[in-house]
């Protein structure tokens, strides 16, 4: 079992908000490969099915992005799995740009409260994680005249979404990636396309 995890936050208000492009990936793996996504275990949304002949569970945490290790933490006892190898995490990286991606096998929570949260509960850092841009933050650390949390919480302008549309699609492409040749060669190739060293992360 592979278990594909998608942050975000529940609720309509939070719907296509920058904070849950991890969701969308979710859903449009979901889509794409006619997994349902009905059941609700594990403090999550799950839907299990199979992606190019293997097994996976998607899922989408309930507990808001803040306590997503808390849903991860259960998934990953529940299925007995080894997280450094059966398991990515989708979260959104406002370091870049919206329209690129970047697959690490490892790394840092890089300020993003979801991955922080996970690296809590699992007790370390060695997890595959797929970081969706969702556009870059300005100099001093914060969107220009904007608060952080305002910014990730906040919908895509209308120049942006058809943009973001092909990232979503693009992530969803990854996944599928890291799942038929492991996460070192699907690097190669997305990570290029991001322009960052293909290597990064390791």
């Amino acid at each position: 079992m592979f278990i594909i995890v998608g942050l975000g936050n529940p609720g309509r208000e939070y719907e296509n908000t920058r904070h849950n492009i991890g969701f969308a990936v979710i859903d449009r793996l979901a889509e794409e490969e006619q997994i349902q996504l009905r059941e609700k275990k594990h403090r999550a949304v799950i839907g299990k099915g199979y992606i190019d002949g293997r097994k996976v569970l998607l899922a989408k945490p309930q507990t808001y992005m803040n306590l997503s290790g808390e849903s991860v933490r259960e998934l990953v006892d529940y299925y007995g799995i080894d997280e450094t190898e059966e398991l990515l995490v989708i979260s959104d990286d406002i370091t870049l740009p919206a329209g690129q991606l970047r697959l690490r096998k490892r790394g840092s929570a890089g300020g993003h409260n979801g991955l922080k949260n996970i690296i809590l509960h699992l007790g370390h850092e060695d997890f595959q994680r797929l970081k969706m841009g969702v556009g870059e933050r300005p100099e001093g650390g914060k969107p220009a005249g904007r608060d952080l949390a305002d910014y990730v919480l906040s919908g895509f302008s209308a120049g942006e979404k058809k943009e973001m549309a092909k990232e979503v699609q693009e992530g969803a492409d990854a996944v599928r990636a890291v799942l038929k040749n492991g996460i070192e060669a699907a690097m190669n190739c997305f990570n290029k396309k991001a322009g960052t060293r293909p290597d990064e992360g390791t």
